[in-house]
């Protein structure tokens, strides 16, 4: 499986640009579509990602009714911000009304001025989000949710994240990593695999994309060539992944007022990566 990030932020972000950004990447073939979280746009978040920033559960039910058979997912849902039998109620509808098209992923957050501003303990977050999976898993139990089988993906490398998808995650979802940052990481996750005596988690991983003419230096996975590109992800297979997100946002917001130069980098990728 391989999917992409749709950025649902930015000056150049709107229904318009959203609808578009949804039939591009089904169209190229890709078999997921992600899109992040934030709730309040504090000057923290502002910073990378500025307003209008569109409410994930809202935009993935709008994208799900122009869509026909991508996956939709979250990349990540803030765990922490949302009540969880709220998050189970919305993702239930969401996985219902797509007819099954729902990946739930999730992380503790980082923005501490957001944190503040919704009135939830930044120290907590990490405790917070284990309870968050537990809740939902057991609310999707009562037949009035109806959620089916939605896979969590737990993102996050330190220590407590990998535990966390060890014990309570369907897939590791790790952001933007270094090619020797993910094997660190890799190997880290199995050795928490086998000291908790469980098997080690799918992998999920969500990689930069960004396309350059000459082989850069230092880089990170989905950062070069595209014959760099296709061998990050050949690596990524190699190493187990069972799917592979690809980010085309290499940080400043003006680039969400040219999406195509993203949708020819992500169709370059596509013709490859058969």
């Amino acid at each position: 499986m391989i999917g992409v990030n749709v950025p649902n932020f930015g000056p150049g972000t709107g229904p318009a640009v959203l609808r578009d950004w949804a039939r591009t990447v089904e169209g190229l073939g890709f078999d997921l579509l992600m899109v992040s979280d934030h709730v309040v746009v504090t000057p923290d978040v502002a910073e990378q990602y500025p307003a209008p920033f569109y409410e994930p559960f809202t935009t993935l039910s709008w994208l799900a009714g122009i869509t026909e058979r991508i996956t939709l997912g979250t990349t990540v849902l803030i765990a922490p911000y949302r009540h969880p039998l709220l998050v189970a109620r919305m993702a239930a509808n969401l996985a219902d009304l797509s007819g099954g098209r729902l990946v739930l992923g999730v992380g503790i957050g980082w923005a501490r001025q957001e944190f503040a501003a919704l009135g939830v303990p930044f120290e907590r977050r990490g405790k917070l989000t284990d309870e968050l999976i537990t809740t939902v898993r057991a609310a999707w139990q009562d037949e009035g949710y109806r959620a089916g089988h939605v896979p969590f993906w737990v993102g996050g490398h330190s220590d407590g994240a990998l535990r966390r998808v060890v014990r309570l995650g369907d897939a590791w979802h790790p952001l933007r990593q270094t090619p020797d940052g993910w094997q660190e990481s890799l190997a880290r996750l199995k050795n928490v695999a086998a000291e908790e005596d469980r098997p080690v988690p799918a992998l999920a991983p969500r990689v930069l994309l960004r396309l350059t003419d000459r082989p850069p230096a230092d880089r990170r996975l989905g950062e070069g060539t595209v014959e760099q590109v296709m061998a990050d992800l050949e690596r990524l297979r190699a190493d187990g992944a069972h799917a592979v997100v690809l980010d085309p946002f290499t940080g400043d917001p003006e680039e969400t007022r040219r999406p195509d130069v993203a949708w020819h980098a992500l169709a370059a990728v596509r013709k490859e990566f058969r």
